[in-house]
């Protein structure tokens, strides 16, 4: 079963330039210059129900515009973008029931409020019943261990413990996808390591299809067998690890990935990226 559907999938931002110096800014006033910015560029893309997809790239190159597309957050200035049988930025309120997103930067909880209440209040907000609330919520206490700060502010936790509150929000109402921008960023070895073990079990027991975006080869390594390479806005490699690697001749998947950042092709294929 398909879960998500990208075809031609483009995003353009309008970016303003500003002239420098006082004469400059004068001249602003009056005329302006843009320049046309394709955060991602004629992107294909289908991800089937259960996968686990490491989608990677460097800063920059688009991979944080894609998923703020498939999330519903941004518009796509063209191309076809179908998720969960939903079109997301058109049908967002009903969209959104089936999903959960966790971006590592920003937070869903409420800072004030202890970790249950929030909690608490993601339950009404995605209507689940007490019973599955309660149930779901025991399974998070034993295996993310939240157990022993859910009636700590959130701003109480330190990072590592917040991004374990964090996937357990994201996944209360039990949606059926899930989108992790860098869910790992600035964790030390052991959260890191926990919160892996966690998603595996996650896509394994409940095949939640999971979207992973990171610039930890780490967490590419330990829990995906697909990847996808995007740079400059244009996928570059959408297939298997195994294959990524088996194109280099390197079972190094950081000097892999870094030879692709740095514009080389692999030995003997021809067309890369293309």
């Amino acid at each position: 079963m398909v879960i998500i559907e990208a075809k031609g999938l483009t995003k353009e931002f309008k970016i303003f330039r500003r002239r420098e110096g006082v004469v400059g800014a004068f001249r602003d006033l009056f005329t302006r210059q843009y320049q046309v910015l394709k955060a991602v560029d004629n992107i294909d893309f289908v991800v089937r129900q259960g996968e686990l997809v490491g989608y990677i790239g460097a800063n920059g190159a688009g991979k944080s515009t894609t998923i703020k597309m498939m999330t519903g957050i941004l518009v796509p200035t063209s191309g076809h973008l179908q998720v969960n049988g939903f079109c997301p930025h058109r049908n967002r309120e009903k969209y959104t029931r089936g999903i959960g997103v966790v971006f590592g930067q920003r937070s869903q909880l409420w800072w004030d409020l202890a970790v249950i209440e929030s909690f608490r209040l993601l339950q009404r907000i995605y209507r689940v019943s007490e019973v599955d609330f309660q149930q779901r919520l025991h399974r998070f206490e034993d295996i993310l261990d939240i157990g022993d700060y859910l009636h700590l502010p959130v701003r109480k936790l330190s990072l590592g413990q917040r991004m374990r509150c964090e996937l357990a929000a994201a996944l209360l109402h039990n949606p059926t996808l899930l989108f992790l921008d860098e869910p790992t960023i600035g964790l030390d070895v052991l959260a890191k390591a926990n919160i892996r073990d966690f998603l595996k079990e996650v896509n394994q027991t409940l095949e939640t299809t999971i979207i992973l975006t990171t610039h930890d080869l780490g967490d590419i390594e330990a829990l995906c067998s697909r990847v996808a390479i995007i740079d400059q806005g244009k996928m570059l490699y959408d297939g298997s690890l195994d294959q990524l690697r088996a194109h280099w001749g390197e079972d190094n998947l950081e000097e892999v990935v870094k030879d692709i950042y740095q514009g080389q092709q692999p030995p003997g294929v021809k067309g890369w990226g293309e």
